[in-house]
C-alpha cells in the first residue's frame, strides 16, 4: 500500500495557509512600487546588522584577551602553586582578578548587544510581507514559468525571459538576477506540493536535486528533496520516476520506513505495466535523468489558454496571419479629429494596429511629465484591484487579476483634467458620463487574465442604466516594460506591446449596443520590469449625436 507524505512535515507558518489561509488578500506582491520600499529597508536591516556584529566582535575579541591572559598567569601559577603564593604580589592579582576582574567578564557576556539591532528589526517587522505574499510570490514564478514557457533550469540561472525581452523591447536591456540555490528550489516545489499542484512540485523538486550541495548552514537534506520528488511524480502517473527517486532515497537512508513500504507498492505498479521493469533488486540504481511530467491543464478554466500564452510569448499563431488586403488599410497619419481646434496645431499621431476589430494606438498621447503627476497622486492610493462577481454583482479580489489600483478625479489636479479634455478631443466622445481615471501597477508576475470590459446583459447588477454600458476603452501605458505585460485579444491574435506614453483605443460595442466579443482581451504577466497602466471608461449615454446608433452590427 502507497504511503503518502505526512503532513505534519511542513513548517507550522506554512501549514496554516495549507489549512485556512489560502486566500488572495495579500498587500505586497500584487503591485512592484509597493515592493520597492522592502529594498530599502532591507539596506537599512542590514546597516543595523553590520553594526551588531562589529559590536559582538569587539565583545568577542575582550573576551579573548582577558582569557590569553588569565590563563598565562593561571599556567605560571599552576607549576608550584604554594610557592606562587608567597610573593605577595601574587597573592594580591589573585584576589584582584576575583574581586575585579571576574565580574568585569561576567557583565561583559551579559551585556545585551542585540538589543539595538532587535528593537530596529521589531520597529519594522510590521512592514514584513505575509505569509500571503509569499505564496503569491511563489505563485507568480510559477505563472510565468507556464505563461513563457520557462524551464525551471533558466528560471533557476536568472535567465528567464532574455529572449523575451530581446524580442519586446531590446533597447530597454535587461534586469539580471541571481542564481536559485537548491533551498530555494526546494521552497518553490513545497509551494507547489501545499496548492496540491504535482507538476510544478515534481519539476522544482527535480531542479533542487540537480542543485544541492551539502550545506552545514542549511537543515535540507537530499532524502527530503527526494520524498517529495517521490510522491510528486507518483500523483503526475510517473512511476518509473517516483520508483527512482524512492530507490535513491533509501540508499542515502535506508531506514526510512515510509520510503521502504512505498519501494514495495512501486515494484508492484512497475511489475504491473507493460512498459515499465522493476531492475534487479540488488541494484543500486541512482538515475540522474530527470522524469517527464505533463501539465494539469483541468486545473485551468480557460477555454483560449493555448492561444493566449502563445501570443503573450510574441509567437503569432498562423490561424490569425493578416491577409494583404486587410493590411493595406492598417496605416500611420497625423490626427486632427475633423480639424478640431485643440488638434490643429497639435495632431495627434494615429496608427490602426488592427481591423477587426478595430484598434488604434496614439502614439506620445501623454508626456513624461503628466505620467510622472498621475502615478505620484495614485501610489499612495493604490489598493488591491478587485472584480465583479457576475452572479452576486460584488466588487471581490480574484487570483486572475494581480495588480493594485486607483481611481483619480478631474478635481484633483489639472493634469487629469487635461488627459480627460484630450480623450475627448480624440475620440469625440464625451467624458460626462465615463469612469474616473483608473491608475494600474502589476506586481510581481502581473496580470489580468481575458475578460470583456463590457458588462454582459445576463450579469448582475452590470452598469448603471444612467450611464449605460462602456462603449470604449483609452487605454494609457505609462512605462516601458522589459518583458513581457503585452495586452492580447486571444479572439483574433492581436499583440500590442506596452509603449510608454501612448495609448490604445478600440470600441467595446456595436453600434446597435451589442458587445463585441472580439474585444475579449487579456493582460499578459509581467515577466521583467514594473508597468504602469492607466484607462478611461467611456460610457454609452451622452454619446447618442456623437456615435450615433445602427440597427445591426455591420452599421
Amino acid at each position: 500500500m502507497f504511503v503518502p507524505r505526512p503532513m505534519a512535515v511542513l513548517p507550522v507558518g506554512i501549514m496554516l495557509l495549507f489549512l485556512g489561509q489560502a486566500s488572495v488578500d495579500a498587500e505586497v506582491f500584487t503591485a512592484l512600487c509597493d515592493m520597492e520600499y522592502l529594498v530599502h529597508m532591507e539596506k537599512d536591516l542590514v546597516e543595523s546588522l553590520d553594526q551588531y556584529i562589529q559590536q559582538e566582535e569587539d565583545k568577542l575579541n575582550k573576551i579573548k584577551t582577558f582569557q590569553s591572559r588569565i590563563k598565562e598567569v593561571s599556567q605560571m601559577a599552576m607549576e608550584e602553586p604554594s610557592t606562587h603564593l608567597h610573593h605577595p604580589v601574587n597573592a594580591y592579582l589573585l584576589v584582584k582578578r576575583y574581586t575585579r576582574d571576574w565580574p568585569l567578564l561576567e557583565a561583559l557576556v551579559q551585556e545585551d548587544t542585540a538589543e539595538d539591532f532587535l528593537y530596529n528589526l521589531t520597529k519594522v517587522k510590521e512592514s514584513f510581507p505575509s505569509d500571503e505574499d509569499y505564496m503569491g510570490a511563489g505563485k507568480a514564478l510559477v505563472r510565468l514559468q507556464d505563461t513563457y514557457d520557462l524551464s525551471t533550469q533558466n528560471i533557476a540561472k536568472g535567465m528567464m525571459g532574455r529572449e523575451i525581452a530581446a524580442a519586446n523591447r531590446p533597447e530597454l536591456g535587461y534586469t539580471k538576477s541571481p542564481e536559485l540555490s537548491s533551498e530555494d528550489c526546494f521552497e518553490l516545489g513545497r509551494l507547489a506540493y501545499i496548492d496540491q499542484d504535482y507538476y510544478h512540485c515534481a519539476l522544482w523538486m527535480e531542479e533542487s536535486m540537480a542543485r544541492f550541495q551539502p550545506d552545514p548552514t542549511s537543515d535540507l537534506t537530499k532524502d527530503t528533496i527526494l520524498d517529495y520528488l517521490a510522491y510528486a511524480s507518483y500523483q503526475q502517473n510517473n512511476i518509473e520516476r517516483a520508483y527512482q527517486a524512492t530507490k535513491e532515497l533509501l540508499r542515502i537512508n535506508p531506514e526510512h520506513t515510509r520510503a521502504i513500504n512505498n519501494m514495495k507498492f512501486f515494484e508492484k505498479e512497475m511489475e504491473k505495466s507493460q512498459n515499465l521493469v522493476a531492475p534487479p533488486k540488488d541494484e543500486d540504481v541512482a538515475s540522474t535523468e530527470r522524469g517527464e511530467y505533463k501539465r494539469d491543464l483541468a486545473r485551468d478554466y480557460l477555454p483560449e489558454r493555448e492561444i493566449y500564452e502563445l501570443l503573450c510569448q510574441a509567437e503569432q499563431p498562423d490561424m490569425f496571419n493578416i491577409t494583404p488586403s486587410r493590411a493595406k488599410h492598417l496605416k500611420c497619419r497625423y490626427f486632427t479629429n475633423n480639424n478640431h481646434p485643440r488638434l490643429l496645431l497639435a495632431p495627434q499621431k494615429l496608427e490602426q494596429v488592427f481591423d477587426k476589430p478595430k484598434m488604434w494606438i496614439f502614439h506620445n498621447i501623454l508626456t513624461d511629465p503628466e505620467m510622472k503627476v498621475i502615478k505620484d497622486l495614485a501610489q499612495p492610493r493604490l489598493r488591491r484591484a478587485t472584480i465583479q462577481n457576475s452572479i452576486t454583482g460584488e466588487l471581490e479580489h480574484a487570483s486572475y487579476r494581480i495588480s493594485k489600483s486607483a481611481w483619480l478625479q478631474g478635481w484633483e489636479h489639472k493634469v487629469i483634467r487635461r488627459v480627460n479634455q484630450r480623450v475627448e478631443d480624440v475620440t469625440g466622445l464625451t467624458m460626462e458620463t465615463a469612469e474616473e481615471l483608473q491608475v494600474v501597477n502589476y506586481g510581481m508576475g502581473g496580470h489580468y487574465e481575458p475578460h470583456f470590459d463590457f458588462a454582459r446583459k445576463e450579469e448582475k447588477s452590470a452598469f448603471d442604466p444612467k450611464e449605460g454600458n462602456r462603449i470604449a476603452t483609452m487605454l494609457f501605458y505609462m512605462s516601458d516594460v522589459e518583458a513581457g505585460g503585452a495586452t492580447v485579444f486571444p479572439q483574433v491574435g492581436a499583440r500590442l506591446v506596452p509603449e510608454k506614453g501612448a495609448g490604445a483605443f478600440w470600441y467595446n460595442l456595436f453600434k446597435n449596443g451589442e458587445g463585441d466579443m472580439l474585444t475579449r482581451h487579456a493582460a499578459c504577466p509581467v515577466l521583467v520590469g514594473s508597468k504602469w497602466v492607466s484607462n478611461k471608461w467611456i460610457h454609452e449615454r451622452g454619446q447618442e449625436f456623437r456615435r450615433k446608433c445602427g440597427l445591426s452590427p455591420e452599421d
